[in-house]
């Protein structure tokens, strides 16, 4: 039933063209609407909370979350990250986004251009904090392409790997070099540089990976030299917000 009821009510956004931060309905009107009990409605918005589908505000109501484009879904399951897990998302971002940003520099939508010039001091905000700021500085960018599906692949690709991004964060933590690296990037693009564009995303991505490299991580495998097993510490608390709202750089 609340699975049903999960995707009437995205339906209804869909078909009221709703859009995140808009408001819905309460869960007493949506309850009303489809004829079920609160409770029932309560535990189908639950359901669409862990995608990023709808968020709730306390004591505001329910609002179209950031997740109700989204063709992938994180896994808020996902094991704690590791070195491995993190250094590959840093490959596969060193792979996609150099490319994207010689794209964005070369078309330069100005709606995007400006959401970038807006993103660009996420990097100023601790890693929690960032994951709130409305618009991420690397979807903004391949926004900037003018290609949907670009700006939805980095999106994903982040949203998916959403532990690893709060992990980079915290390793590459020099707030004012990423800054700066930043409005580098944001003034090729700006200046329609696209081979500068492209190589200082790749210089930004490989410092990141350098960061990732030289950081500590907690032993991602037990030892054993014959003696008591070596456990792995616990890993740090990821909240819901960590996974829901998006990761900054």
């Amino acid at each position: 039933m609340s699975e049903r009821l999960a995707d009437n009510i995205v339906e209804i956004i869909r078909s009221e063209r709703l859009g995140h931060g808009d408001a819905l309905a309460s869960s007493r009107d949506l309850a009303r609407r489809f004829g079920v009990t609160t409770p029932t409605v309560r535990e189908a918005l639950r359901r669409l909370e862990a995608t990023g589908v709808v968020e709730f505000r306390h004591g505001s109501g329910t609002y179209v979350g950031p997740g109700i484009g989204r063709r992938l879904m994180a896994n808020p399951h996902l094991p704690r990250s590791t070195r491995a897990s993190v250094l590959e998302l840093v490959e596969a971002r060193l792979v996609l986004e150099p490319a994207v940003a010689a794209a964005a520099a070369n078309v330069r939508m100005a709606e995007a251009v400006r959401e970038l010039e807006s993103a660009a001091s996420n990097a100023l905000h601790p890693p929690e904090e960032s994951l709130r700021r409305a618009v991420h500085f690397h979807v903004a960018l391949a926004a900037a392409s003018g290609n949907t599906l670009l700006r939805e692949a980095v999106e994903a690709l982040l949203q998916v790997r959403a532990h690893d991004q709060v992990e980079i964060r915290h390793r590459y933590n020099d707030r004012a070099r990423d800054h700066a690296e930043h409005l580098e990037i944001l003034d090729a693009v700006r200046d329609g540089d696209a081979a500068a564009a492209e190589r200082l995303t790749r210089t930004h991505l490989v410092a990141i990976r350098e960061a990732v490299l030289a950081a500590d991580f907690p032993a991602e495998e037990p030892e054993n030299d014959g003696g008591d097993e070596v456990r792995d510490s616990p890993a740090a608390p990821i909240t819901s917000a960590t996974l829901q709202e998006g990761t900054q750089k």
